[in-house]
């Protein structure tokens, strides 16, 4: 055998190697949320979901969820109950809104 299929034919083995090994890495668990924290971020979800509904949803309480839920990712409490609680803030004051009168422009 030659000296290149040799060598081929080890490159080829170690690759295989490697890459049967590549799906058995772990990732780190994520801290877990606190009840409060999850009970939080469940109602942050369900109030935009029913402003959502009803065409009152704010783009400020929106991003606010979505914080909520990158900081779930991290296992930050803290953060995803003061972001939960401005989107709820926020879904409140976007379905009050409905309430205004129209603004009728003209005659």
């Amino acid at each position: 055998m030659s000296m290149s299929k040799v060598l081929l034919a080890l490159t080829s083995a170690a690759l295989i190697g490697l890459t049967g090994c590549a799906g058995t890495e772990t990732k780190p668990a994520t801290p877990a949320l606190t009840a409060e924290a999850a009970a939080s971020l469940k109602a942050a979800e369900d109030a935009v979901k029913d402003a959502t509904a009803k065409f009152a949803l704010w783009t400020t309480a929106d991003a606010a969820l979505k914080a909520a839920k990158a900081a779930a990712e991290k296992g930050d409490s803290a953060t995803v109950i003061k972001q939960s609680k401005l989107a709820q803030d926020h879904v409140k004051l976007g379905l009050a809104q409905l309430n205004y009168p129209l603004l009728k422009l003209g005659d």
